[in-house]
């Protein structure tokens, strides 16, 4: 983050998703629960390696931001994803 400009107020936003088939084990009821523990796990890693807490935000969208909506195996793993969002504040 160092090419990023110091009167830049900046947030790195990581969302994670699922695919469409419905989890529900004590560690994970819901797809929502999933997707949210998925973001946040990288933010856990990136403020180990010395990104700003600050500067971070974990959003969970479930299965409701498919790439494929397509009902087959490639599909499902291809919206199994984490994304990143460099944005301003």
């Amino acid at each position: 983050m160092d090419n990023i400009p110091d009167d830049v107020d900046w947030i790195l936003r990581i969302d994670g998703h699922t695919d469409v088939l419905p989890i529900r084990t004590a560690q994970f009821p819901s797809n929502w629960d999933l997707s949210t523990a998925r973001a946040l796990s990288v933010v856990k890693y990136l403020i180990s390696q010395g990104i700003p807490a600050e500067r971070l935000a974990a959003a969970g969208f479930g299965q409701f931001a498919p790439l494929d909506p397509a009902d087959n195996q490639n599909a499902y793993r291809r919206n199994r994803r984490i994304e990143m969002r460099l944005d301003q504040k």
